[in-house]
C-alpha cells in the first residue's frame, strides 16, 4: 500500500507523520506533500528536533501535491478536514482515497459510510426541491420549503457529526518546541492506530 500524508506547507506535520510511519511500518511506501507547499524547502527545525528525540530522521524537501502523487497513493491521509476539502475541490477524481488521519483510524468504516450516504441523500433532496420550485416559488418561499422538508435530514447529520471525535491534528507552525512535541506525540498515537488497522487488513 502506498500512503501519502498531506498538510499545508509540508514542513511540520506531514513530514513528521512520514518519518514516524516509516519507522513503524517500513514495508509500506510512504510520502508526504503539502496543498500549498513550496518546492525544495527544508523541514521545520523544531520538527527535526522533536523527531531526533525519538531517534527519527528524515531526508526531506517540501513537495507540492500533484496529480501524479495522488495517482501513486492508495491512501491519502490529511492532517485536517480543511486539507481534505481542498483536495476534493482540486482533485475530485481521487476523493475515495481521502481521509483525515484521525478520521481513518478513529471512525468506524460503517459509521463513516452512513454519514456519506446521509450527505448524498440530503443533496439529492435539496436539488430536487430547487428544481421543482425554481419557477413557482419566491426565494423566501423556497428557503422556507427547504428548511421545512430538509429539517429531519439536517438533524440526523448533525447528530451523527456530534458523535464523531475531533478529526484534526493541531498545527504547531510558529510554536515553540513543546508545541511541536505535542503534535509529534499526537501523530505518533494515531499512526500506531493506523499500523494496527493496516495489520488487521492484511490478516
Amino acid at each position: 500500500m502506498n500512503i501519502l500524508f498531506v498538510c499545508t506547507g509540508n514542513t511540520c506535520r506531514s513530514p513528521m507523520a512520514e518519518a514516524i510511519m516509516k519507522a513503524k511500518w517500513p514495508k509500506e511506501s510512504v510520502k508526504s506533500a503539502g496543498v500549498f507547499a513550496g518546492r525544495g524547502e527544508p523541514m521545520a527545525s523544531n520538527s527535526e528536533v522533536v523527531l531526533r528525540e525519538k531517534n527519527l530522521t528524515l531526508d526531506h524537501e517540501t513537495s507540492q501535491i500533484t496529480e501524479e502523487m495522488l495517482e501513486w497513493a492508495d491512501l491519502v491521509l490529511t492532517m485536517t478536514d480543511r486539507h481534505k476539502q481542498t483536495l476534493t475541490l482540486q482533485y475530485p477524481n481521487y476523493e475515495s482515497k481521502y481521509y483525515t488521519l484521525k478520521e481513518y483510524v478513529l471512525v468506524d468504516d460503517l459509521k463513516w459510510q452512513e454519514l456519506k450516504e446521509s450527505y448524498s441523500t440530503f443533496e439529492e433532496k435539496r436539488s430536487h426541491i430547487l428544481r421543482e420550485g425554481m419557477d413557482k416559488l419566491s426565494s423566501r418561499q423556497m428557503e422556507e420549503k427547504l428548511n421545512r422538508e430538509l429539517e429531519e435530514d439536517m438533524r440526523k447529520i448533525e447528530e451523527m457529526e456530534r458523535s464523531f471525535p475531533d478529526i484534526n491534528i493541531s498545527d504547531p507552525f510558529g510554536g515553540n518546541v513543546n508545541i511541536y512535541r505535542e503534535t509529534r506525540d499526537e501523530l505518533e498515537k494515531h499512526i500506531e492506530l493506523l499500523v494496527r488497522k493496516l495489520e488487521n487488513k492484511d490478516n
